[in-house]
């Protein structure tokens, strides 16, 4: 259980909620784990298949607290809301910035700047580590550049300034990629993204890694009332996330990218987990997808303390703690949105 942002998140999977008076009960086989008052609270976020009363549904739908409840891997589900209050406005209010470059550009230059910054963070931790093993003087060249490019960004004032910046930082940080992978050199290499369909090892793991985050942060979006299918950066189309895909810049390199770099350099998956199909794709097979999802899950669990919020959560909160921050954005609680700058 972890209160965050007045959103109380369940996160044992064999919890039910119950209703007590003004409180919600946390109850385990008839054991009662915890109780909260829920006139604090803006939303509940369960994560699991037990559920919660009817009395309790019925009671935060009056007093428009959401119910949101996701599988205990974090596939959105279902939510419970009441009469639609907050979040039609809320969801207003996103459309219409959706449709406004100038207001789009002021929000998507955030997610640009948190991702630039932590992958220049990431490129001076490597070169700080491991001196002896890769290019340092490279690594601080290309660190530079990014910071230059920061500044860019900060300044930009329209999509395609934005986009065309956000590319020369991504070309230049994967130049770096393969000298990052210390481990298994033979079987993992690096020579540039290829995604349709993944082209060696790096690249399915990538973007697989990629699949399950954007998944992840699509629920923490729904979850707290956003439409996660229109963004602000990239453009809708039928069927693409892409909000989700704008939120989940600032943590590909930090979260996405470290992830699957620590499996190779750790040697968790090895060449023996992947196969190349006729086309060229190649695929990780069932045993090393299992692997990698148990890692994935495991990585969730790992706990840190939140750069803007300075409360500790797991990594697997940290795209529900964006999602939150985001909306008290579009509501008018902040003056802007504070991207997710690791340190």
């Amino acid at each position: 259980m972890k209160k965050l942002l007045n959103t109380l998140f369940v996160t044992q999977p064999d919890i039910y909620l119950s209703l007590d008076g003004d409180n919600v009960v946390l109850l385990k086989e008839n054991e009662k784990l915890g109780r909260l008052p829920l006139h604090n609270l803006e939303a509940i976020v369960s994560f699991g298949y037990t559920g919660a009363s009817p009395a309790l549904m019925g009671y935060c739908a009056e007093r428009s607290i959401s119910i949101a409840f996701l599988t205990k891997s974090g596939r959105f589900l279902a939510r419970v809301v009441g009469e639609s209050r907050g979040n039609v406005i809320l969801r207003k209010t996103q459309y219409r910035i959706s449709e406004n470059e100038e207001e789009s550009t002021k929000i998507a230059r955030n997610f640009i700047v948190g991702k630039i910054y932590n992958n220049k963070w990431i490129l001076e931790r490597i070169a700080r580590e491991h001196s002896l093993r890769v290019d340092v003087e490279q690594f601080k060249a290309v660190s530079k550049f990014l910071s230059v490019i920061l500044q860019e960004v900060r300044n930009c004032d329209n999509l395609e300034s934005l986009r065309g910046w956000e590319g020369q930082a991504a070309i230049n940080y994967n130049k770096l990629f393969d000298q990052m992978i210390l481990q298994q050199k033979d079987s993992f290499t690096f020579q540039g993204r290829s995604r349709r369909p993944p082209k060696d090892n790096v690249n399915a793991m990538l973007s697989f890694a990629y699949t399950l985050l954007a998944n992840d942060v699509s629920a923490a979006l729904e979850t707290v009332g956003l439409d996660a299918y229109v963004g602000f950066m990239h453009q809708d189309r039928p069927g693409r996330a892409s909000l989700a895909l704008d939120l989940m810049e600032e943590l590909r390199g930090i979260y996405a990218d470290r992830f699957v770099l620590s499996l190779i350099n750790r040697r968790e998956m090895t060449a023996d987990g992947f196969y190349k199909k006729e086309n060229g794709a190649v695929l990780m097979t069932d045993e090393a997808r299992q692997l990698f999802l148990r890692a994935w899950q495991k990585k969730k669990q790992e706990k840190i303390t939140h750069p803007y919020l300075g409360e500790k959560i797991s990594w697997g909160l940290v795209p529900y703690a964006q999602a939150l921050l985001l909306a008290r954005f579009l509501r008018g609680d902040l003056d802007e949105y504070p991207p997710f700058l690791w340190k």
